[in-house]
């Protein structure tokens, strides 16, 4: 159990850092990049833009369609992430949940509560011809490539938890004593079966013996 509730605070916490640091960024870009963008080092520039479609700006126009999505999919990590982590999921299977599941809540807030048209705040550009991004935007795709590597390179069974592997020991055990003591109680009950009955006695062995004297002659 403790180990199902630290599993579930890793990705309730990795959830809210991305949250908080997502919206924080976002904050920051509307008041230090609304007079124009700033380059800050090579390739990188920092400028704003309001996005009505995914993320890296893809299906721009079905700002309906991506939040159900979005909803969707925090929905679905709510629902799965307490069974994955009572089935021993890995600790990077957790991060990665989190991280989706942060981005697409942070992403949802700004369509729901920034006003802005239902648009996503993005402002870090790092080359000219990849779409601006986010915070956000950044934590879903790495936490997807973390999740399809760790399936991969997970087998099934290697990462059960401690207490399963606990709970399987003491059931192994616990069959190895009830197959003991079945096996002594089988030998009881020979060794009770086998033990000699005193034979029947007889009438004939029961009857005293009679002598007969014969007479010595007339008086």
């Amino acid at each position: 159990m403790k180990t199902v509730r630290r599993r579930g605070a890793l990705l309730v916490g990795v959830a809210a850092a991305v949250v908080a640091l997502d919206q924080w960024t976002k904050s920051w870009a509307q008041g230090a990049l609304a007079s124009g963008p700033v380059h800050v080092l090579g390739p990188v520039n920092l400028g704003l833009v309001y996005n009505k479609g995914a993320a890296f700006s893809f299906g721009t126009g079905a700002s309906p369609v991506i939040a159900a999505v979005a909803v969707a999919l925090v929905l679905a990590v709510a629902f799965y992430s307490r069974r994955l982590a009572k089935g021993g999921a890995p600790v990077p299977v957790m991060v990665a949940l989190g991280l989706l599941a942060g981005g697409a809540m942070s992403n949802l807030a700004d369509r729901f509560f920034r006003h802005h048209h239902g648009a996503v705040v993005d402002f870090i550009q790092l080359v000219s011809w990849w779409a601006t991004f986010n915070v956000a935007d950044a934590a879903i795709t790495v936490g997807a490539l973390t999740l399809a590597i760790s399936l991969v390179l997970s087998p099934g069974g290697r990462h059960a938890s401690g207490p399963a592997r606990s709970s399987a020991r003491s059931s192994a055990r616990s069959s190895a004593r009830s197959s003991t003591a079945r096996s002594s109680t089988a030998r009881s009950s020979t060794a009770r079966s086998s033990t000699a009955v005193p034979p029947m006695i007889t009438g004939a062995s029961r009857a005293p013996s009679r002598t007969s004297t014969a007479p010595g002659g007339e008086p």
